[in-house]
């Protein structure tokens, strides 16, 4: 109550942010005069100009008035399109590193070409993120006019870029992109040995299209670059042979989510299996070095015990397959992960294929958290406000519509089941067909699309179906939604990014009908009708009430309705909107208060009859509020373990840095080398205890495995007053003069080049093996929660245990390599040619028909082409009538057979080759 008073005097944060704006807006409206008088030549010089500013200590928000108004001004000359003053506060949002919500249709994408132009100007590059290729080939070819005329340079980076390609693109002002080409590029990045094979340069500003999509909704999965690991084959047999010997009573198995884990008294006694196999590196189950072995065994009691021959997978050709659990077929290709296919493979005895390790992991909010400024744009987010505060540290601003939302939206529709809904959904479509009024259909799932396809065939309603796998395409079936009498239907996501007009898109009906047309009058001309014909037909549909949307069930997400919603009503237009919603339908079933909807809807509803109600609709409201509290939990969850590994990440990827960007990593082998000795004498000398209770034997063996050598530790332990400090000491000293003794004999520049590639390579290596043990660690860590333990702690103060002794491990394995490395310097043995697999050839005349195989192919030398020589032609080398350096001058051979000297080439461009030696 309070909160609506003071909302009602002072006006919520929101407008009063939009009030602020406008001042800005003034300025930018008040240069207008001035650069509309500009020619293109002095228009185009105000980038050049704004330059100079920067360098001459002027910061963006000092120039941001007069940049707005070179865009708009640009964008007019450009484009024949002006920055309504909506989208100049939309430009101020992005540039200050928030997120602009602005409805479908209000003009995202040029608004986003003023934040790209300001912040581009200091050359350090800004980043626009799409959620397809698509759109971002698309964005970057039609904003790239905009910019190339005011002087930037764009760039696009699509999958399967060569390097130097992409290494180009992110050298431009302005680079394009998705979500995942960035991500990857970043992890492949940190996965190089040279600097000057990296792509990115550090990171500036990125904007962020559809951003709800990109860093919520894909943000519960991380990227992961993965390579096959080593053969454990063995393992998972062994393990599996343990999971056999257990009982079911040592179990506790829910079959609802396919999870098996030892009861507490199972534990001691598999405990006590495993250490009689000798399985265990230690007498405790849950000692760290063991995570992998419990992992493995986790999965091998899953494969035994909750996954079912012919129900969960099938055998066939030898390979386990799964099979669908919701449709039933099999998923030929895919695969189980976490080691549990694996595991089914060995319970079947089946040949084990080995499993992909991961080499270098981000989650998407890590990924984006390093931009200093990171910015976005959607038609909606103010639903997530909250997340994208906790987890990016961004606001939302919702950026006021250019003219007032004609959108008319109709409360739910409520059906017993399934068909009845969607009889109700035809006929519903079927009248506004009738009438002339376009209906855009959202769908939940492919599955959906199809079956609601096959009412409208039924019904005898024409239609289009699409869904979001081929991008392009769909985004011209979208860009046509609002056509007359049109009806398509879409999965919720399809078609995104794709504005749809009433009475259809111009540029969309030109490329498809005048594509082949050359330029001229005739084309001007037809251009002009096909721009006559919209507007008339965009008149009738505003006529008929605008686009129809049409929802066939709630989605999980508020978002994800409001999206669609969205789509009808843009700048002004009429529209309409409507969901349809049944018991069987997903949220209703899992969420919804189950009671209540059953007992009054089966109880007061004929078959075939709807209800409709306010309060139905707020109850849908609220189950939609706990499943998205529900999935900001979980990918919190997913950023919690991922912040973890981050701040590793973090170390391991600036070492590297550190590492490439030197000339020489003498001082850090040298650390290195000491830090070794430092450990190595004070696990055999703990401090405090007595020289008799010293390991001496162990210290000389490890000195040897990883030195090479022993020194005369008995001679130094003789001497008085001996204490760890001094065996320290002296072994530094003596490891150094050997090394320095080493390198005296090696080339200076050559033995430096190998440090960094030995130590460059066992980080890598090292932080590979450190990712596969953290994985196993995450997926066993929650059975702490059985001990009254927080996971996530444990987990912290585990990982950071496993990644001290990753560290100690590199050191030691540094200094061995490096210590025990000979150098030897030998000619490269000629490269051999491969063998030639055996294969038959043709040669067929196409006048003749016949077969000219025997013109020769250089596989044998047949003595009937020598005339004279036969036998060994190496007989008649001599001065008898060949040319030594050409013997085959001056023979009977085809000019298109290959050359019988073996070359592999035709003879016309071999040994019969115009100005080849020839005898006279």
């Amino acid at each position: 109550m309070f909160e609506n008073l003071i909302k009602s005097v002072f006006g919520s944060a929101n407008e009063r942010y939009i009030k602020s704006a406008q001042k800005i807006v003034a300025q930018v409206n008040g240069l207008e005069p001035q650069l509309q008088a500009l020619s293109d030549e002095e228009l185009q010089g105000q980038t050049a100009k704004l330059r100079g500013l920067i360098d001459g200590g002027a910061s963006l928000d000092d120039i941001l008035p007069e940049a707005f108004a070179t865009v708009r001004e640009a964008s007019v000359r450009v484009f024949g399109m002006r920055h309504f003053d909506v989208q100049l506060i939309g430009g101020l949002v992005l540039h200050r590193g928030e997120i602009a919500e602005m409805r479908t249709g209000e003009g995202k994408t040029l608004m986003a070409t003023l934040a790209v132009y300001l912040n581009a100007l200091e050359g350090k590059g800004v980043h626009v993120v799409t959620v397809n290729d698509y759109l971002a080939r698309r964005d970057a070819a039609e904003m790239g006019k905009l910019y190339n005329w005011l002087g930037l340079t764009v760039g696009v980076i699509v999958p399967g870029m060569p390097e130097e390609y992409k290494r180009d693109a992110y050298n431009a002002d302005i680079t394009y992109g998705t979500n995942n080409e960035f991500g990857f590029d970043y992890l492949r990045d940190n996965m190089k040995h040279e600097r000057s094979g990296m792509a990115q340069r550090p990171f500036n500003f990125a904007i962020v299209d559809e951003v709800d999509s990109i860093l919520i909704d894909e943000a519960r999965t991380p990227l992961i670059i993965s390579g096959p690991t080593e053969d454990k084959s063995e393992l998972y047999v062994q393990l599996d042979q343990v999971a056999r010997e257990i009982p079911i009573e040592w179990l506790d198995i829910d079959e609802k989510s396919k999870r098996v884990q030892l009861t507490e008294d199972g534990l001691e006694q598999v405990e006590a299996l495993l250490i009689e196999k000798g399985l265990l590196a230690s007498d405790n189950l849950y000692d760290v070095e063991n995570t992998q072995v419990v992992h493995h065994l986790d999965q091998a009691l899953v494969a035994n015990f909750a996954r079912k021959r012919d129900t969960d997978y099938i055998v066939k050709d030898d390979k386990v397959v799964i099979i669908d659990e919701f449709t039933g077929r099999m998923m030929d290709g895919r695969r189980w992960s976490n080691g549990l296919h694996q595991a089914v493979e060995a319970k079947e005895g089946v040949r084990i294929e080995p499993e992909n390790q991961t080499l270098a992991s981000i989650t998407f909010q890590n990924y984006f958290r390093m931009y200093p400024k990171l910015s976005g744009m959607t038609g909606t987010a103010a639903t997530e406000a909250a997340e994208f505060w906790d987890i990016y540290k961004v606001g939302v601003v919702e950026i006021p519509t250019n003219l007032p939302v004609a959108r008319i939206d109709e409360d739910d529709e409520f059906y017993k089941n399934t068909a009845d809904k969607f009889g109700a959904i035809a006929r519903a479509i079927r009248e506004k067909q009738e009438i002339g009024q376009p209906v855009l259909v959202g769908t939940v799932s492919i599955e959906k699309s199809e079956l609601l396809s096959n009412y409208l065939d039924k019904e005898g309603v024409q239609h289009s179906v699409l869904n979001a796998r081929f991008h392009e395409q769909e985004a011209r079936i979208v860009a046509q939604a609002g056509r007359l009498g049109a009806v398509t239907i879409a999965t919720n996501m399809a078609g995104r990014g794709t504005d749809i007009q009433l009475g259809g898109n111009v540029e969309y009906r030109v490329l498809d009908e005048l594509g082949d047309m050359p330029e001229g009058p005739e084309r001007d001309a037809a251009v002009a009708r096909i721009k006559a014909e919209v507007a008339a037909e965009k008149d009738q549909v505003r006529a008929a009430g605008g686009l129809f949307v049409l929802g066939t069930e709630r989605h999980e997400s508020r978002r994800i309705d409001n999206q669609l919603r969205g789509r009808s009503g843009r700048q002004g237009d009429p529209g309409l909107s409507r969901f349809y919603l049944c018991l069987e339908d997903d949220l209703l079933r899992i969420f919804g208060p189950d009671t209540l909807f059953s007992k009054m809807m089966n109880s007061n509803l004929a078959d075939g009859e709807a209800i409709g109600s306010k309060w139905l609709s707020k109850a849908i409201e609220t189950a939609q509020k706990k499943v998205e509290a529900r999935n900001y939990d979980m990918r919190k969850q997913v950023v919690q373990y991922d912040d973890v590994m981050n701040d590793q990440r973090k170390v391991v990827y600036e070492q590297r840095s550190e590492i490439m960007d030197s000339e020489a990593v003498d001082d850090v082998v040298l650390d290195m080398r000491h830090d070794t000795v430092n450990a190595m004498v004070g696990a055999a000398c703990p401090p405090g205890s007595y020289p008799e209770q010293w390991d001496i034997a162990g210290l000389k063996a490890r000195t040897e495995e990883i030195f090479g050598f022993v020194p005369p530790y008995d001679e130094w332990l003789a001497e008085d007053e001996v204490e760890p400090e001094m065996l320290e000491e002296r072994l530094r000293a003596l490891t150094d003069q050997m090394m320095a003794d080493k390198m005296g004999e090696q080339d200076h520049s050559i033995w430096r080049m190998i440090e960094k590639d030995v130590l460059l390579r066992q980080l890598d290596h090292h932080w590979k093996e450190h990712l596969s043990t953290l994985d196993a660690l995450r997926q066993v860590i929650w059975m702490r929660g059985i001990a009254q333990k927080q996971p996530i702690n444990e987990y912290k103060q585990e990982a950071f245990v496993l990644f001290e002794t990753m560290l100690d491990d590199l050191r030691e394995e540094v200094t061995k390599i490096l210590f025990r490395a000979e150098l030897r310097f030998e000619e490269p043995a000629p490269a051999a040619l491969p063998e030639l697999p055996d294969f038959l050839t043709g040669h067929i005349d196409p006048l003749t028909g016949l077969d000219n195989s025997d013109d020769g192919d250089g596989s044998e030398m047949r003595p009937e082409l020598f005339g004279s020589l036969a036998g060994s032609p190496r007989a008649a080398f001599g001065p008898g009538g060949v040319n030594p350096e050409n013997p085959w001058a001056n023979l009977d051979i085809s000019r298109n057979a290959l050359c019988p000297c073996g070359s592999g080439n035709k003879y016309k461009h071999c040994h019969g080759a115009v100005g080849a030696n020839q005898t006279v």
